[in-house]
């Protein structure tokens, strides 16, 4: 017979050190390593129940793990709300140079002083403020990966792009430039992380910039739709066609707005994940519908 796991009430559903658990004795050794509880990190323990998430992963290294941390970066972005960093991404977070510390796995610790008015208390732990947080989503690198995850936060509502804008021009120190050059690429526009990319893409061609989220009328001035990036001029929509356009519930919708595009003489272009990995193909497709002849 399979034994149930022992549960203690004051555990359930929450994160302890396992071995603070085992010195009060609600917990023996071997209780401890049951099915009831997993190891996180280092003596760091969580109640299985609940899903381990990353924001759940985050609270326990700043609760826990290194008591006092200032969660940071794409960790501080999650416990805002917004879905910056995977499950077993590492998570990141801030300690003062002074704070001893050794390396763990699954942890990314940035030495750095932050000013009070930088933190704040979020959940039960540190966490850095939005404008602090976005500044810093700004060093991601590769460059164009800041770029869509500014977007993303952007969208959260939580700051707004012209107070992220005036923030970076008076950041100084290393790393100031680059801050300044991905802050200056977002706009905020983006509803995936893929039009993110799209959109970058289109600006490192030779092709005119389209207008993001731009929305369509008909010649009555009846809204037809608001498209992912286009050209109003050449009527040009450039739609991206992520996985869930493909669900039965969303594939009628999509027809429709197809239809009121087409009707309205616009020429709609759709975008695939695997378009992305062709950027020269994908040019090509979006010029030959930019220079083709327009009829009234």
């Amino acid at each position: 017979m399979t034994r149930t796991p022992t549960r203690p009430a004051q555990l359930r559903g929450k994160l302890f050190r396992g071995s603070e658990q085992v010195g009060a004795g609600i917990l023996t050794p071997g209780q401890l390593r049951s099915s009831a509880w997993r190891r996180l990190f280092p003596d760091v323990y969580a109640c299985a129940t609940p899903p381990v998430t990353h924001h759940r992963r985050a609270r326990a290294v700043a609760r826990l793990l290194l008591p006092g941390a200032v969660l940071s970066g794409r960790s501080a972005a999650v416990l805002w709300g917004v879905d910056a960093a995977e499950r077993d991404d590492p998570v990141e977070c801030t300690l003062s140079p002074t704070r001893r510390a050794g390396a763990v796995q699954g942890v990314h610790v940035t030495r750095r002083h932050l000013p009070d008015d930088e933190m704040v208390r979020r959940h039960g732990v540190l966490v850095t403020t939005p404008m602090r947080t976005g500044l810093d989503l700004a060093r991601i690198q590769p460059p164009d990966e800041a770029v869509v995850h500014l977007d993303r936060f952007l969208r959260s509502g939580l700051i707004t792009l012209a107070g992220l804008r005036s923030a970076a021009a008076a950041t100084t120190g290393p790393g100031c430039r680059a801050i300044r050059r991905a802050v200056d690429r977002a706009d905020g526009l983006a509803q995936s992380p893929q039009e993110t990319r799209l959109r970058l893409l289109l600006h490192r061609s030779t092709l005119p910039r389209p207008l993001a989220q731009h929305v369509v009328h008909d010649a009555d001035g009846r809204f037809v739709a608001q498209i992912d990036l286009g050209w109003p001029e050449q009527r040009v929509a450039l739609e991206y066609d992520g996985v869930w356009h493909g669900e039965a519930q969303q594939v009628g919708k999509d027809r429709q707005r197809l239809n009121r595009l087409t009707a309205a003489g616009w020429t709609v272009i759709f975008v695939t994940a695997a378009d992305l990995h062709d950027p020269v193909a994908l040019v090509a497709r979006v010029r030959a519908a930019l220079e083709a002849p327009r009829y009234a």
